[in-house]
């Protein structure tokens, strides 16, 4: 494959061929009609020049009658005729009665084929604007002049000149082109390719550099920007932007492998624990329906792993599909808060939902309710004995906000940007067992993944999910939903429907 130097080059040869010819063929034309313009005036001079030296005789007193025929027609009087005979060229005189009157000394050389086609010419009346024949193998402008009214014997007067010398100008001009633009392309091709060459230059060592680069161990780099305003400069900004990003993907990949790695080897080590010792003939019976009952924990533990993972890779292909339909929410919120009460009552908290409206949204039932209970689960997990959890479901303008508020240990400044990211989790919070105020022990379980998920269900929706918290403090998730119009829900009164039983509802349980 040729380099991007050498298709420029011939490109650039090709083009300037193409310019020279046109520029050859233009030269040609313009100098050719130069010569034709020139050749023009100094036949109708000449044909003046006749005419005039015919009209001073007449003025003169010497009368324009026919003395003699000769063999090639009518000659003036001998005066008259040598006058004419001192005016060069090739001409020849007709009269009103279709005789030519006059023949030149040259045009008298001419052969007899010659001769006639000259004469068919001047009959013609060629005009003053010139006509190009050939007599005799030869090329010649014809001029035909009409004298004026004070000769009126007089028809015309035609004027023959060899282009010759027009054409050997021309075939000058083409020579001198066939001999210089050889040279002027060589030496234009050879400036072409350095010049590409030089441009080239910072593709070159970008090149290398990206290559260096793309051994996966150096993405830190960054290419150098030279001249940032121009199609090099905007390459090396979006090259850098883009090793940038894959920067973070790979971190986030050897993060999420390394993350992976960590949640599946140490319930697989339970598993395979427990599995030996209920296999040893040495166990007792009870400790191997223990050891059996730690194995299946631990089995649905790492199922709800990959059920995680494998909703979180669809989510990021775009297959995984959401069920729309018009959703009443505030008896979804009512069955999450159930459940948050039962298990606020094993942690030994206070759960409370201050604020529930009738509202509703257009979404997906089953994929709300565990974005509701995943933030729920996620403040009861993390709020100490004592502590209380608050749920509250308001609308505001076109947008609905479900907030889950606890008294929790918080999120410090330094990780709340992290918490979305997948498999990450807070420092302080990463131990599977913490002490309470009271000394008893809270069991964190959990991947890290919840709240990435969460983060997609919400954004899935058209909504999004925010989080405000100090550390020690306590934490608030906000889920906001938009409004859904008429066109949204389908039908109108699907959406009126749905609008209705929420209010009946709402009523009922007042």
């Amino acid at each position: 494959m040729s380099s991007i130097r050498a298709r420029l080059t011939t490109s650039f040869a090709t083009a300037l061929v193409g310019m020279m010819v046109v520029f050859a063929a233009a030269l040609w034309g313009a100098r050719r009609a130069s010569s034709y313009a020139e050749l023009q005036r100094a036949a109708l001079i000449q044909a003046d020049l006749l005419i005039g030296v015919i009209r001073q005789a007449q003025r003169n007193g010497q009368g324009l009658t026919v003395v003699g025929d000769s063999a090639v027609g009518a000659v003036f009087p001998a005066a008259l005729q040598s006058m004419l005979d001192d005016v060069p060229g090739y001409s020849l005189v007709l009269g009103k009665d279709g005789r030519f009157l006059y023949f030149s000394p040259s045009v008298r050389r001419f052969s007899l084929d010659t001769l006639t086609r000259f004469q068919e010419a001047a009959l013609a009346r060629a005009g003053s604007a010139g006509t190009v024949i050939t007599m005799g193998n030869r090329r010649w402008l014809l001029v035909t002049r009409a004298p004026p009214g004070d000769v009126p014997a007089l028809s015309s007067v035609t004027v023959a000149l060899s282009t010759r010398s027009g054409d050997l100008a021309l075939s000058e001009v083409l020579g001198t082109m066939l001999v210089i633009a050889p040279l002027l392309l060589v030496v234009a091709i050879g400036v072409a390719y350095a010049i590409a060459g030089r441009a080239l230059q910072a593709v070159d060592r970008m090149i290398n550099e990206v290559e260096a680069i793309t051994d996966g161990r150096s993405l830190h780099r960054r290419l150098a920007v030279e001249g940032a305003g121009d199609e090099l400069g905007r390459l090396a900004v979006t090259l850098n932007e883009m090793m940038e990003r894959l920067e973070k993907s790979f971190a986030a990949l050897r993060r999420f492998t390394a993350d992976a790695s960590h949640e599946l080897k140490t319930p697989l080590t339970v598993l395979r624990a427990d599995v030996e010792r209920a296999m040893s003939p040495t166990t007792a019976r009870g400790d191997r329906l223990v050891a059996l009952e730690e194995a299946l924990a631990e089995t649905r533990r790492m199922s709800d792993l990959v059920d995680s993972l494998l909703t979180l890779a669809r989510a990021d292909e775009g297959r995984f599909d959401l069920h729309r339909e018009p959703v009443a929410l505030e008896p979804l919120v009512r069955e999450v808060f159930e459940t948050a009460v039962i298990l606020g009552e094993d942690a030994g908290l206070a759960v409370s939902m201050p604020a529930l409206e009738p509202v509703m949204v257009l979404g997906d039932p089953t994929r709300l309710r565990q974005l509701f209970l995943n933030l729920v689960t996620n403040a009861i997990k993390y709020t100490p004995r004592g502590g209380t959890v608050e749920l509250t479901l308001t609308r505001s303008g076109r947008t609905i906000a479900f907030a889950v508020r606890d008294t929790g240990i918080g999120i410090s400044a330094s990780d709340i940007e992290h918490i979305f990211e997948r498999f990450y989790r807070a420092d302080r919070a990463r131990t599977r067992r913490v002490v309470s105020a009271d000394g008893q022990g809270i069991e964190r379980g959990g991947f890290g993944l919840g709240l990435a998920i969460s983060q997609w269900i919400a954004e899935a929706h058209g909504g999004g999910l925010t989080v405000r918290s100090r550390y020690g403090r306590g934490s608030i998730f906000t889920v906001t939903l938009p409004f859904p119009d008429e066109s949204e829900a389908g039908t109108p009164s699907a959406l009126q429907s749905a609008q209705t039983a929420v209010r009946q509802e709402a009523r009922s349980a007042t």
